[in-house]
């Protein structure tokens, strides 16, 4: 057997480690920056091949200030006094649940003006003095007198034009009564519901990011505009109120005929509006305090006695404590409090003091949640305390930079969680979840750079839009190479001094570089280039480079990315049955090509010793091999034939890698003949997969041991049933009909227990789905709900599945958090995707005027029921739906609907190209002995 030579480190400062004879050599390929930025405008220069997103302009209906998107520069906050009553029946005048306010902002004038723009969306005012506001001096300052008010829907001002100017240099105290509805349309201060022991309950509850504070009371809202807080909450008896800072106790007051109480809390740091929060539950809690610092988890009163938040609260505290060593910087509030909303559309939120997170990624049972439930809550978790400091303590200044802000969490939140479960091996997960995610998203020609120009981004539906994989994802796996390349001790350093330099402020991302330069020469650590201008390379461009090494010619070159595609030659030359490996571990945000000889040698290698590969880079190349082939760099038969080796894999991330990757076929082919060929093929790779599982659990009694290995164990039962492995047919079918015959007592682990609820419904009828539907209504924990709510989307009955369609637009049935998604997971059902494609096309302006422009859900929802589109009668279809609602308009899904066009007419002909051989090849393979 040859031996192998690794080679490591990221492209960009792209370090090969070239290992032999005892022997380190580092070669680095250094990116050239110097032809990237244009000299006129600072405007990439893209390379041939490339494509860059176009520039996006804002029309506005004038040059008038109240017609544009961002504030003038004249004003700027300096404190608020909020008072904000939630009603949490229904008002009896209009029928609708309300909520009435106060609020006092005291600003200061940057610049002479006669004109004050605040952010106010959906609100009314109460009139004084003819006027909707109140102005008033603070100091020796004399107040103008307001000339004229309106509000500026568009734009969502509140315009107050003054009969004189406010003078540079003084403060003054605008003054505002209003009221709004506390709808149920999960943003803003809005309401959610649900039922306790037969009760109906409310709880007043707010999602500000990114521009759904001005929903709340008036205010400046954009991230510089930062201020400190002063939040009173009037509320009734028998509820607690919250918000970020730490409440006094309530006190007993009358206001308009009616005993309530008053909660006031102590005033927040400066801070930015996206990140407030206030809640009115009847919610209990756990908690502990140590060291001055109160740490709290919130839920349903059931939810907190049934033990549910005991986890959270178990690792909240060292995670905290590892974010404080790992930024050197103390947590910066008196109390972390972290709470479950039934309904919330965003995963969590990082509110400074008060994060808000949907039950699933809160709440956590033994009896009912899954392995993969409990990794899930740790992450998020740390991702959201990850933001205390990096987005709260220090803020972008602009949505433009968002990659930064959620890319860095994206990549810390393994870390922490790491922290608060060693065994688990979270760091190594990156790779699947975000390095892998991405890349498929980045290789688009409609992708776009992580850092747009602030310009660009201007209305809320584009902010909404950069809450995609390229800002999370992307953002990740590109800081992650850059800390793998300073090393992680450099890269502490200067996020340190980046922290402590900059709180309670707001930065660019390249304040972020100087201070990593810093930190460079401060150790002395050598780089072929300043961190600016290695990392922008990175950052103002779209997509990746494709490193490939000729083990024949010895020469290393990248291209696709880099704006200077030149190549290094290096003695890489091997010999006989040698083999190299790039990306050694896959920290660099890169793939890897090498010629047909030594892919031949490595595929030998994974068949005849895989151990000798790192199981990383096993996953690695399945995955490169399969999305080189996309690209058409390797063919396609070369991308099937590493699965091959998955007949002896026991590992979770090769076999994660492969069935990702061959989620695709089956998207494409579950319609054609190609697919029973494809069954057939995957049968006999996962049989052996299948039949460890059951001797390792002793006939599926035990749970395994790893972390990695639950996770495997759920891949084996998913795919050999799907695939016609009787036996495990059988065996989910009978868990599942015990489970019908006695329904209080559940005998599924929960660890299997999506996959088996899907099994089962799949291969049932009307009466399997009726269970189901009736444990997703009494589930008392929603991390059960959801399993239930993604398993009936998995009938291969039409009327059932058409049935659920309609159940999505019924908020009593569907919560509307839950709609989009509901409608992904029946799109993804091979019967389901075109029922979905219609029902979406049919009723897209209602579903759009009822969940908004600005939902984060809509990219998702378009992705979902798209994705499957391979021939010209969809691509046609899906013109014409672009078409139709030009002037309804597709909000954050603006792109996702761009992208769909582009992915359909690359499905085309990716078929076209395909098909035969990938048929023959799987034909051969499953009958071979």
């Amino acid at each position: 057997m040859g031996k192998g030579f690794f080679i490591s480190k990221a492209v960009g400062v792209v370090g090969i480690l070239f290992c032999a004879a005892a022997i380190a050599t580092v070669i680095a390929l250094s990116v050239v920056y110097s032809q990237e930025k244009s000299k006129n405008n600072g405007a990439v220069n893209p390379s041939p091949g490339t494509t860059v997103k176009p520039p996006v302009t804002t029309p506005t209906p004038s040059n008038e200030p109240w017609d544009k998107y961002r504030l003038p520069k004249t004003l700027m906050p300096h404190h608020y006094n909020v008072t904000l009553w939630p009603r949490l029946t229904p008002d009896p005048a209009s029928g609708l649940y309300i909520f009435t306010g106060t609020s006092m902002v005291e600003f200061q004038c940057l610049e002479n003006t006669n004109l004050i723009l605040i952010h106010s969306n959906k609100l009314n005012y109460t009139t004084s003095g003819g006027q909707m506001a109140t102005l008033t001096g603070f100091g020796d300052a004399a107040a103008p007198s307001i000339k004229s008010a309106w509000l500026q829907s568009k734009t969502q001002y509140l315009v107050l034009q003054l009969d004189s100017n406010l003078i540079k240099g003084q403060s003054y105290q605008l003054h505002t009564e209003f009221v709004g509805e506390l709808a149920d349309d999960l943003g803003g201060f809005y309401r959610s519901v649900y039922t306790e022991d037969g009760v109906e309950k409310i709880v007043a509850t707010t999602q500000m990011q990114p521009t759904d504070a001005r929903k709340a009371f008036p205010c400046f809202d954009e991230p510089a505009m930062k201020a400190i807080f002063h939040i009173i909450l009037i509320h009734p008896h028998g509820t607690i109120g919250l918000s970020n800072g730490r409440e006094s106790e309530p006190m007993n007051v009358t206001m308009d005929g009616q005993n309530v109480l008053r909660t006031t809390f102590e005033p927040t740091k400066k801070m930015s509006t996206y990140l407030l929060a206030f809640i009115v539950s009847d919610y209990a809690h756990i908690g502990e305090g140590e060291n001055n610092l109160l740490i709290r988890i919130y839920a349903r009163r059931k939810a907190i006695a049934a033990g549910q938040g005991e986890y959270a609260l178990n690792v909240t505290g060292p995670i905290l404590k590892f974010f404080e060593g790992y930024y050197n910087a103390t947590y910066p509030l008196s109390k972390s409090d972290q709470i479950a909303l039934p309904d919330f559309n965003a995963g969590a939120m990082e509110n400074w003091g008060l994060i808000t997170y949907r039950e699933t990624a809160l709440l956590y049972d033994p009896l009912y949640s899954s392995h993969s439930n409990k990794e899930r809550i740790a992450s998020i978790i740390s991702h959201e305390l990850a933001h205390m400091w990096f987005g709260n303590l220090v803020t972008l200044r602009w949505w433009n930079d968002l990659w930064l802000n959620e890319g860095f969490a994206s990549y810390v939140e393994y870390l922490g969680a790491d922290h608060a479960e060693p065994t688990w091996n979270m760091k190594d997960l990156i790779v699947l979840n975000d390095v892998h995610r991405v890349f498929a998203v980045d290789a688009l020609a409609s992708s776009h750079p992580l850092s747009s120009k602030e310009e660009d981004i201007q209305r809320p539906e584009q902010i909404s839009e950069l809450f995609d994989a390229i800002s999370y994802s992307k953002g990740a796996s590109v800081l992650r190479m850059l800390s793998d390349f300073l090393t992680e001790e450099v890269f502490k350093q200067g996020l340190s001094t980046y922290l402590n330099t900059f709180k309670y402020d707001n930065t660019v991302y390249t304040n972020l570089w100087d201070h990593l330069q810093m930190a460079v020469e401060a150790t002395g650590t050598a780089l072929p280039g300043k961190v600016h201008d290695i990392m922008n390379s990175w950052v103002l461009q779209m997509g990746f480079p494709v490193v490939t090494i000729n083990t024949i010619t010895g020469e290393v070159s990248q291209e696709h990315f880099l704006l200077d595609p030149a190549s290094s030659s290096l003695e890489m030359k091997v010999t006989g049955n040698d083999w190299v490996l790039g990306n050694l571990n896959v920290p660099g945000y890169y793939r890897v090509n090498y010629d047909l000889a030594n892919w031949d040698r490595l595929l030998a290698v994974l068949s005849d010793s895989p151990k000798s590969i790192p199981v990383i880079n096993r996953a690695q190349l399945v995955d490169d091999a399969f999305n080189l082939a996309r690209a058409k760099r390797v063919s396609t038969v070369l991308a099937l034939r590493t699965t091959k080796f998955l007949f002896g894999e026991t590992e979770y991330m090769p076999w994660e890698s492969a069935l990702d990757n061959l989620d695709y076929f089956y998207l494409m082919f579950d319609r054609s003949e190609v697919y029973a060929h494809m069954q057939a093929y995957l049968k006999k790779q996962v049989k052996p997969l299948y039949f460890h599982f059951k001797g390792i659990t002793s006939n599926w009694t035990k749970v395994p041991e790893g972390h990695m290995d639950q996770y495997n164990q759920v891949n084996a039962i998913r795919i050999a049933c799907s695939t016609g492995i009787e036996e495990c047919q059988d065996l989910t079918k009978s868990w599942y009909n015990q489970w019908m015959l006695n329904p209080s007592i559940n005998p599924i682990n929960p660890n299997l227990r999506s996959t088996v609820y899907c099994s089962a419904i799949a291969a049932g009828g009307a009466a399997e789905w009726e269970h189901g539907w009736r444990m997703f209504q009494q589930a008392s924990i929603a991390i059960e709900s959801d399993k239930l709510r993604a398993a009936l989307a998995c009938s291969k009955e039409p009327w059932l599945l058409n049935r659920y369609l309609e159940y999505t637009l019924n908020a009593t049935m569907i919560r509307k958090q839950d709609a989009t998604s509901t409608i992904v997971y029946i799109a993804s059902n091979v019967v389901g995707q075109p029922l979905a494609w219609d029902f979406v096309r049919g009723r897209w302006q209602y579903i759009f005027t009822q969940y908004g422009g600005g939902s984060f859900s809509f990219s998702n929802l378009i992705n979902g029921v798209t994705k499957r589109f391979s021939n010209e009668y969809e691509l046609q279809q899906l013109k014409q739906f672009q078409a139709d609602n030009a002037d309804v308009g597709f909000g954050s899904g603006t792109l996702a609907v761009e992208q769909a066009i582009e992915r359909t007419n690359a499905n085309i002909k990716w078929i076209a190209e395909n098909k035969q051989s990938v048929m023959d090849w799987l034909k051969a393979e499953a009958a071979a002995p």
